[in-house]
């Protein structure tokens, strides 16, 4: 009985190119998931040279002329409009 019972371990064949690929691929979508969370979660204090070189461009934005949007009569009166309780 013990002669009848093969040990031998099962054929398994190599994974193909495209398997590969995805499982690697996989692997990184996973690695990048794992960054993106750990960025929402941990944040990263600015510098002062950063908010420096933005509060610059904002001063221009303010002397350009804002445009006025015009009201269209199609849509739906405002909440101000509308009955209070």
């Amino acid at each position: 009985m013990a002669s009848d019972l093969d040990f031998s371990p099962p054929e398994v064949p190599e994974p193909t190119f495209l398997e590969n690929l995805l499982r690697y691929g996989l692997f990184l979508g996973a690695i990048f998931q794992l960054i993106c969370v750990l960025a929402i979660i941990v944040p990263i204090p600015k510098s002062h040279e950063v908010e420096a070189e933005q509060s610059e461009p904002r001063s221009a934005e303010v002397l350009k002329k804002p445009k006025t949007a015009i009201p269209s009569t199609s849509k739906r009166p405002k909440k101000e409009a509308k009955k209070k309780r």
